[in-house]
């Protein structure tokens, strides 16, 4: 029997050190939320951070778009942030707001990994893994991004491994829009509209609705080139 099928798939698996970068990141994460989650979320609540915001309006935003770059170390509550932004600057500004400082965020993380990642990435696998995990991830690390950023710990991780997989930036700032847009602007309109914490019940919203936009933006320009 020919070994180049058990090779194959060893090539096309994603390489254990990178998983267990992954995993020690979201432990990480967890472990920081463990410390000062409950305080952070108090603090940041959209309520208690809506009258913070309310009373230093003129630069209250440029605060609400640090701590949601700060959430990239730092278990802040993004979604209160976002909500607090629309309670107080009204749905428009306030998901410009949101959207640029969340999107800052994902930035931020995937190009400090990227710059500097090479040398991480070859010690954790070898180059045919390596080769493997970062067309993998060009192939499905989009969706990824997307489902990524309404969720909690799950946008660092996933910048991490764009920048590990160096994912062309452009597919990744596409993905991360198309994630980080429909999110904020939920949250957004939901603090303008009815001025208090958004409902646990939007998170599945805010994670669905991406990733149906996101599939019906491929579907119509698979038509469209079917078309030309």
């Amino acid at each position: 029997m020919s070994p180049q099928p058990d090779a194959s798939r060893r090539a096309n698996a994603l390489p254990k050190k990178i998983f267990l970068v992954a995993l020690a990141l979201a432990l990480l994460s967890l472990a920081a939320f463990e410390l000062c989650g409950a305080t952070l979320a108090e603090l940041f609540s959209a309520d208690a951070f809506g009258e913070r915001l309310g009373a230093a309006r003129s630069y209250g935003w440029l605060l609400g778009m640090a701590l949601l770059l700060v959430d990239l170390l730092l278990p802040i509550p993004a979604t209160g942030i976002m909500t607090a932004l629309g309670m107080v600057y009204g749905f428009w500004l306030g998901w410009l707001f949101a959207a640029t400082g969340s999107a800052l965020a994902g930035i931020v993380g995937y190009a400090l990994v990227r710059s500097g990642g090479d040398a991480l990435a070859q010690r954790l696998a070898k180059p045919a893994e390596l080769q493997a995990f970062r067309a993998l991830f060009e192939r499905w690390g989009a969706l990824a991004v997307i489902g990524s950023r309404a969720l909690p710990i799950l946008p660092e991780v996933m910048a991490v491994l764009a920048g590990l997989a160096r994912m062309r930036f452009g597919h990744f700032l596409a993905a991360l829009l198309a994630g980080t847009v429909p999110v904020s602007a939920l949250y957004a309109w939901w603090g303008a509209s009815h001025g208090r914490e958004a409902p646990a019940s939007s998170f599945l919203i805010a994670v669905l609705l991406p990733l149906v936009l996101w599939a019906i933006f491929l579907a119509c320009y698979r038509i469209s080139k079917k078309d030309s």
